[in-house]
């Protein structure tokens, strides 16, 4: 009963501890430029501890990706600030036009939208997970979002409802808000990874 105690308590300070360094990592970029880096130093601080690894001093792990990641970091939270200017431009015009064609086209379109948020969802994680080209993390991540309908459900609902608990008690939201989603956002696609692996090792093997 001790042990698991401490072990909760151990994990509930982690979550607090790095959810602080995030915000104030995102003030000190300015908030525009420091979103991006901020959230990729938190992912992949959360991704050594899923896949075991508790050792990492927390504030030295942070500070230096940090630091590295800040400049390519930003170059994909430019693609994100883009996708969602244009989204937000494609909800106006569909809310000035309505009727006849654009009727016809709103569903494809929203669809679309869809599919696009949440290989948004994926870009991060695998930013994080994978060494690879700056386009090769979009292809990626577009990919196991497009064959994992079920992680990208769970992913969702998951963090959606965390966040409501988290609503209705305001002030976790400052110590969790982001620790907490971004754990399960990291888990979710954390396996999503490993089954994909494990597909390639066993088509290896066939081949």
């Amino acid at each position: 009963m001790r042990n698991s105690l401490f072990a909760a308590t151990e994990w509930i300070t982690r979550f607090a501890y790095v959810n602080i360094l995030w915000m104030a990592f995102i003030l000190v970029g300015l908030i525009i430029f420091g979103i991006f880096p901020a959230t990729v130093a938190m992912f992949t601080l959360i991704r050594q501890w899923i896949m075991g690894n508790m050792e990492s001093p927390v504030f030295k792990t942070f500070w230096n990706t940090y630091k590295k990641e800040f400049l390519r970091s930003n170059l994909f939270g430019l693609v994100f600030y883009l996708i969602s200017l244009l989204f937000y431009i494609n909800l106006q015009f569909m809310e000035i036009n309505q009727g006849g064609f654009y009727d016809i086209v709103k569903i494809p379109l929203y669809i679309f939208m869809l599919a696009i948020s949440i290989t948004l969802i994926y870009v991060i994680p695998t930013y994080v997970h994978f060494e690879l080209r700056f386009i090769d993390v979009w292809k990626n991540a577009f990919l196991v979002m497009l064959i994992h309908p079920l992680h990208n459900i769970s992913m969702v609902i998951g963090s959606a409802a965390v966040l409501y608990v988290m609503w209705m008690f305001p002030g976790s939201l400052f110590f969790f808000g982001g620790s907490l989603v971004g754990y399960i956002m990291m888990g979710t696609c954390y396996h999503a990874f490993k089954r994909v692996a494990a597909k390639k090792e066993k088509l290896a093997e066939n081949n």
